[in-house]
């Protein structure tokens, strides 16, 4: 198995998990397929604390990847969320880009820290650096593959920290609904974003095409398409699922309704390389659409 291989099972399983929780992913998908075209997911997100004891944070998320080829290509602030993101290219052009985010907690009140506390005080101890070194050597260990494979998943999918009080997720959300959902989901996937210019249909050539098609099979969209027709990115996506989330109240074990994760459409146009005059199409991010974008997972 090479690191290669490894990546593709990582994020196979990953969606397998994801399309279970977001019906809206089969709605794309069967649109999609109906249409005769291709879903290419361009990137995966996911969200984090910048904490420090335990420590945790971008890196927390980002080292596994970055020990199986993935490398930092630019970092983005978001300074009214007091969110910071990092974006990682893939070791493999058909592997999707990464954005992991992270808040900045120390631009919380005091109330709101020790409320967050409560949890991560409880973080589980970070993937160790013998395990990084085997992801990073994975092709030279093939049996190990699976177990670790497991162990990367386990990483992600299951919170780092016991069920959060009840009192504690309402508190944070007033301040921060990022905060409340990393508290509540911690590592997992916050969402896929399927590639337009993948499509290859008519049909589906565009982001409105697009929206238009979800729309009338009955998936919810956010109502505005972030970017200006005929720019270097330009996004959208479905609303946020709601699930059950398990929680304490009183000490008791119970479950809470909460926004969970939807799914990103990209359309992304050209742009000119400055140092060599060549056009070619934009891989970044813009700062200010995705702000616009953590917002569809606020629970009103």
């Amino acid at each position: 198995m090479t690191n290669i291989d490894f990546l593709h099972e990582l994020f196979a399983r990953l969606l397998i998990t994801y399309r279970e929780l977001v019906s809206y992913v089969r709605d794309y998908e069967q649109v999609v397929n109906a249409a005769g075209g291709t879903f290419v997911n361009d990137h995966i997100a996911f969200r984090t604390f910048a904490w420090q004891q335990p420590a945790a944070g971008i890196s927390a998320i980002a080292r596994p990847f970055e020990a199986l080829g993935y490398r930092a290509a630019a970092c983005y602030q978001f300074p009214e969320k007091h969110l910071a993101a990092q974006h990682l290219e893939p070791p493999a052009a058909d592997l999707p880009k990464l954005f992991i985010s992270e808040l900045q907690t120390w631009q919380l009140d005091e109330a709101s820290r020790n409320r967050l506390a409560r949890s991560l005080d409880q973080h589980r101890p970070p993937l160790a650096t013998g395990f990084l070194q085997q992801l990073a050597h994975v092709e030279e260990n093939p049996d190990q593959g699976e177990e670790l494979l497991e162990t990367l998943l386990a990483h992600l999918q299951r919170r780092p920290w016991p069920a959060p009080d009840r009192s504690d997720v309402l508190s944070v959300s007033g301040i921060s609904q990022y905060a409340a959902w990393v508290l509540l989901h911690g590592y997992n996937v916050n969402h896929f974003t399927a590639l337009i210019n993948a499509h290859g249909v008519e049909e589906l050539a565009t982001i409105e095409k697009t929206v238009e098609a979800l729309s009338l099979a009955g998936v919810p969209m956010k109502a505005k398409i972030e970017g200006a027709a005929g720019s270097r990115l330009r996004q959208t996506t479905t609303e946020a699922v709601v699930i059950d989330v398990e929680v304490t109240d009183e000490g008791q074990s119970t479950t809470m309704p909460w926004t969970y994760a939807y799914l990103e459409l990209a359309e992304r146009g050209q742009r000119v390389d400055p140092d060599t005059g060549k056009s070619g199409r934009f891989e970044g991010f813009l700062g200010p659409q995705a702000t616009h974008l953590f917002e569809m997972t606020r629970r009103t």
